[in-house]
């Protein structure tokens, strides 16, 4: 290679560097549908993101965030909790407080359901079924198959759940009773708070919004007791009341900390 270049220059002829670039044409190819739909997803959640910023004097579950200002401290209980921005929707928004507020009914009823049998039958009041645990409950022989009852209870949710729904797509639409033309619930209820006969001491006369915070606090108190007693359930193979006799009985040997499976 200097050979030729000085060769070269002493005749006078510039030296022409030679190249060892190459050129590659590359082809763009299509963009993949779910990446498409990937992007489009996280535009709109930066673009939720930059909307209305709530006011930071209303309570916070992250003092000092910035958090959404469609969460405006109107709805019972909100405290601007909504990190995916999923109500940032207005109707998205009102099913999930619908939805929430449902869940929170089921898991205080459950956790009833659970606790108050198991010291009943501690206490020794006998039944059919007294002392069974909750997680072997449908284990039980009632006086129908399980099958038969589980397939009943599924048409009287579905009945329920589609009034429900009915009254929340157009409030008041299911105050009438289909059945029963007797009985009715009163006029300009709102949607997950009936009142009539399912507010039978009045309480609704009265501070309507300090009882409906009250009861989606003890609804989300109610959903994690569920979850924990289903994680106790898996870990220690018994029930609540039985894992607090044994933990109260030696409080410092019988904790979580000695559960192999609560450590993993």
């Amino acid at each position: 290679m200097a050979f030729v270049l000085s060769k070269s220059s002493a005749f006078g002829v510039a030296a022409k560097p030679v190249s060892r670039r190459s050129s590659v044409a590359v082809k763009a190819s299509a963009v993949p549908e779910n990446v498409k739909e990937a992007r489009a997803w996280i535009d709109a959640w930066k673009s939720k993101q930059g909307g209305a910023k709530r006011d930071p004097s209303l309570p916070s579950w992250m003092p000092g965030a910035t958090l959404p200002g469609y969460l405006n401290g109107t709805l019972p209980g909100d405290f601007g909790f909504d990190p995916l921005f999923l109500g940032a929707d207005a109707e998205k928004l009102k099913w999930y407080a619908q939805a929430e507020l449902v869940h929170s009914r089921f898991a205080m009823l459950a956790v009833a359901g659970i606790l108050f049998p198991e010291l009943l039958a501690n206490i020794g009041l006998s039944w059919p079924g007294a002392g069974v645990a909750w997680y072997d409950a449908g284990k039980f022989e009632y006086f129908a198959p399980a099958s038969s009852l589980f397939g009943v209870q599924m048409l009287l949710f579905a009945w329920v759940e589609l009034r429900r729904y009915q009254d929340i797509v157009k409030p008041g639409s299911a105050n009438q009773d289909p059945i029963f033309s007797g009985n009715k619930l009163p006029d300009g209820n709102e949607p997950g708070y009936p009142g009539g006969i399912f507010d039978p001491f009045g309480w609704s006369k009265g501070d309507m919004k300090s009882l409906k915070t009250k009861e989606i606090k003890n609804g989300r108190l109610a959903m994690l007791a569920f979850a924990g007693f289903a994680a106790q359930a898996y870990t220690t193979g018994t029930t609540p009341l039985k894992n607090l006799a044994t933990h109260l009985a030696d409080p410092w040997s019988t904790t979580v900390w000695q559960n192999d499976l609560a450590r993993l």
